[in-house]
């Protein structure tokens, strides 16, 4: 249920991704899903190797740097939508973009890392289950989203974009 509940930011991003690349391989699939699924593994892992020593140094902002991250992203994907000009428009698959959205929606797996130190659990399990089930819903919200894009076009990228930033106000709601 955990590994549920951490990947349903990432499988909105995924969808909202899809959404932007018409054109996704099977291969950029898989490395989009990779990276999102890394981190959202190595975040907990984190927050139990670091445990509350930190968390208390972090917890006041970590919320504004996810949140910050999203809206950034999704200001660019509503410019792009708009845009005749395909260099401005995003690219979800393009690294750097890539590992703002993994940074952003693991957040929340790095408080659950901490809460690892707490409770008794296997977190070489947790964290196996985490990733593929984080791998998973990132392939499936890419699919949806491709198949989705073709069907309806260019006002999906202005949705795409209002879902991250949902996820954004989201984020923060949570810390308030």
């Amino acid at each position: 249920m955990l590994a549920l509940s951490l990947s349903v930011d990432t499988f909105a991003v995924a969808v909202s991704g899809g959404i932007l690349c018409k054109r996704i391989v099977f291969r950029q699939a898989v490395f989009f899903s990779f990276v999102m699924a890394f981190f959202q593994a190595c975040m907990p892992v984190l927050g139990w190797l670091v445990g509350k020593e930190v968390h208390i140094y972090i917890e006041s902002f970590d919320h504004w740097v996810a949140s910050g991250l999203l809206f950034v992203i999704s200001v660019r994907m509503i410019i792009g939508a708009f845009s005749e000009d395909e260099n401005r428009k995003i690219n979800p698959l393009r690294f750097r973009t890539m590992l703002s959205l993994a940074i952003a929606t693991s957040i929340d797996a790095l408080a659950v890392g901490f809460s690892f130190t707490v409770i008794e659990v296997n977190v070489f399990l947790s964290v196996m289950i985490i990733g593929s089930v984080t791998f998973l819903a990132s392939m499936t919200g890419l699919l949806i989203g491709k198949n989705t894009a073709a069907k309806f076009g260019k006002p999906l990228e202005v949705i795409g974009a209002i879902i991250l930033i949902a996820i954004g106000i989201k984020i923060i709601l949570l810390h308030l």
